[in-house]
């Protein structure tokens, strides 16, 4: 990297975290901890306040193209999903988020990657079964909230999270992927992203539109 690179890419950050620190609406400082706003238009996250996240909390707000992203996480731990339907949502990776796409106007099926999202065609007929095997996935609120997958190594971890921390997880990987197969940092990295998802989610049951097991 040349200097003037370096030097680019340097504010370039400085850039980020400066916006990070403000409310990408209306300019308020804002603390770590905060809300998003997905504009449909680009799908970018903007940060939010707390009083614009509370603007937006109303569906009549946001000109139809602004959403307030929501809180809900849910551990789907009775999750139904075949190896054999798996294979036939033709996912290259085994993570992969799944949401509804109202511009679109269907499911899309995204996966991480070292270059960013990446999008894989998913059959309706496939949603349509996965669907009916997880009532749960009817509640999905649509473009900010996601079916999120891990079947790395075995595992079998599902959870409805907002969009933002699919975004959230794309950036990790970007961040830490090494060489061709991601270096032992990337899936350290990654197991602990679940982890704290797990914290942070409460149980729910794909068969009774999530409702908290008792």
């Amino acid at each position: 990297m040349t200097a003037t690179l370096r030097s680019l890419a340097q504010r370039s950050t400085a850039a980020r975290e400066a916006a990070e620190e403000r409310c990408e609406l209306c300019g308020r400082p804002i603390g770590r901890e905060h809300r998003h706003i997905l504009d449909l238009s680009d799908r970018e996250l903007r940060c939010a306040c707390r009083a614009c996240a509370l603007l937006f909390d109303s569906p009549a707000a946001g000109a139809g193209h602004l959403r307030l992203v929501p809180e809900r996480r849910l551990r789907l731990d009775d999750f139904v999903l075949s190896d054999e339907l798996w294979e036939g949502l033709r996912l290259p990776v085994d993570v992969a988020f799944l949401f509804d796409d109202s511009l679109a106007e269907r499911v899309s099926a995204y996966y991480p990657s070292p270059m960013g999202p990446t999008e894989s065609l998913l059959r309706l007929d496939h949603w349509i079964e996965l669907a009916a095997a997880n009532p749960v996935l009817e509640t999905l609120a649509p473009d900010v909230e996601a079916l999120l997958v891990n079947r790395v190594r075995g595992a079998r971890r599902h959870w409805i999270v907002p969009i933002d921390e699919c975004y959230a997880l794309v950036g990790l990987i970007r961040t830490h992927w090494r060489g061709l197969t991601g270096g032992a940092e990337v899936w350290q990295q990654m197991e602990r992203f679940y982890d704290e998802l797990d914290r942070r989610s409460r149980p729910a049951s794909t068969t009774t539109g999530g409702m908290v097991h008792g």
